[in-house]
């Protein structure tokens, strides 16, 4: 019997003992009995710790604006499966993720596999049946033996390396650096976002033979005093509207993005460039939204590096009143940093639960508990981040602003509490 969307990933969830299984030995054995060989003409692997998902978006939307046809595939969603697999700027429908699945069924025989591996399959077999001009492709977790790892990328990026995962990855930015650093190819351009990158990455690019591409080394970015920015390499420049999407940090990300590009050697004008960088959107990133004159900020930052750049945001464009922070974080963050990060710019805290985020979900009280010695903990408590939510709006007075951060479930709540998109 034909299975609908939603019965393949109740079915995929359970198909595998654990929701993470890092390794590519399963997924490409897999990937050869699909006969999978390249998802594109061309493809970009994207990670890092902070600053994947929109430098996809910024890397998508200029491509497009290239001519090029381009599929993008992005974990996690926000408020349905199909966010993650895009074709020419569109999310996939339903009927062609199902017939994917069923391509990946019947190619695994015994082999077991993860809910993010039989995803990744699926989307490697949808972008090679569209002879795509492009694929990009972001990293799920680490790098080296993440399941998109299996594609031999004609350049790999690495955002930023920061402390995250590290019951997966490693405790420090070292041995982190070098899980990411694993995406890199031989002969390949390697493209990194961060000014002070591991030396782990250097060293196993030079080891390799990839070719690093550094932010302010080989290219660089800044703001311009016409209140847009100039990216630019040796004898080349290109003048920038800024990034529709919000925070300082963004500039950098889409100066990524073109670096990347640029490497990938995709002939780009200055108009397309301009253009992409003005219509790249990605949800849930500082994702604004306004009820009754209370300003309501939704972001999926999750780690101490995000908070900082989030705090970043909130000193450079402070709210007229009270700047109320709702957190709902899942158990396996550092949550005590990400309240440091951003306790000078938060007036008042909101705690919340996410007890049905799966295993690493966690009641507001186990959260809060977690929290007794940061400035968080005089906040006042909700279950889910919906009764926050609404706490926080009736409380609320014009000129206040509501931030609502901590993970894409909380984010994904807040956004089907608020009933729509920004506007």
């Amino acid at each position: 019997m034909a299975r609908s969307l939603s019965e393949w990933l109740a079915y995929i969830e359970r198909q595998h003992p654990k929701s993470i299984e890092l390794g590519l030995d399963r997924v490409r054995a897999v990937a050869e009995s699909m006969g999978l060989v390249a998802p594109a003409e061309r493809s970009i692997v994207v990670g890092g710790t902070n600053g994947k998902g929109s430098t996809v978006a910024f890397l998508e939307s200029i491509a497009r604006a290239s001519g090029l046809r381009v599929g993008t595939y992005t974990s996690p969603h926000l408020l349905r499966y199909n966010e993650r697999v895009r074709i020419d700027g569109r999310d996939i429908d339903d009927a062609p993720l199902v017939e994917a699945f069923d391509a990946v069924e019947a190619a695994r025989g015994d082999t077991s596999l993860t809910y993010f591996e039989y995803g990744t399959l699926a989307a490697l077999w949808l972008f090679e049946r569209e002879r795509l001009d492009l694929a990009i492709l972001e990293v799920g977790l680490g790098g080296r033996l993440d399941a998109v790892n299996i594609v031999d990328a004609d350049v790999a990026v690495i955002t930023t390396v920061d402390l995250d995962h590290q019951d997966w990855l490693g405790e420090d930015r070292e041995t982190i650096g070098k899980e990411k650093a694993g995406i890199a190819r031989a002969w390949k351009p390697l493209v990194i976002g961060d000014d002070d990158p591991p030396s782990s990455v250097l060293g196993y690019a030079y080891r390799i033979g990839a070719s690093a591409v550094r932010a302010n080394c080989d290219f660089f970015f800044e703001a311009s005093d016409d209140g847009g920015w100039r990216w630019r390499e040796v004898n080349y420049a290109v003048d920038l509207p800024m990034p529709a999407l919000a925070a300082p940090v963004q500039m950098r990300n889409a100066a990524i993005a073109i670096a990347t590009l640029r490497a990938l050697d995709i002939p780009m004008s200055r108009e397309a460039i301009a253009e992409g960088i003005a219509s790249a959107h990605v949800p849930g990133r500082l994702q604004r939204f306004e009820r009754d004159g209370v300003e309501i900020l939704v972001d999926v930052g999750h780690n101490p590096q995000a908070a900082r750049a989030l705090a970043d945001w909130l000193a450079a464009s402070p709210a007229s009143g009270r700047t109320v922070a709702i957190y709902a974080a899942l158990g396996d963050k550092d949550v005590a940093g990400v309240v440091e990060a951003l306790a000078p710019r938060i007036d008042a805290w909101i705690l919340a639960g996410l007890a049905d985020a799966g295993p690493r979900g966690t009641t507001v009280e186990a959260f809060a508990d977690r929290l007794r010695d940061t400035p968080a903990a005089t906040g006042t408590r909700h279950a889910t981040v919906a009764e926050a939510l609404q706490a926080a709006r009736k409380a609320g007075k014009a000129g206040d602003r509501v931030l609502v951060f901590g993970s894409f479930f909380t984010v994904a709540a807040a956004i089907t509490a608020l009933g729509s998109e920004a506007r």
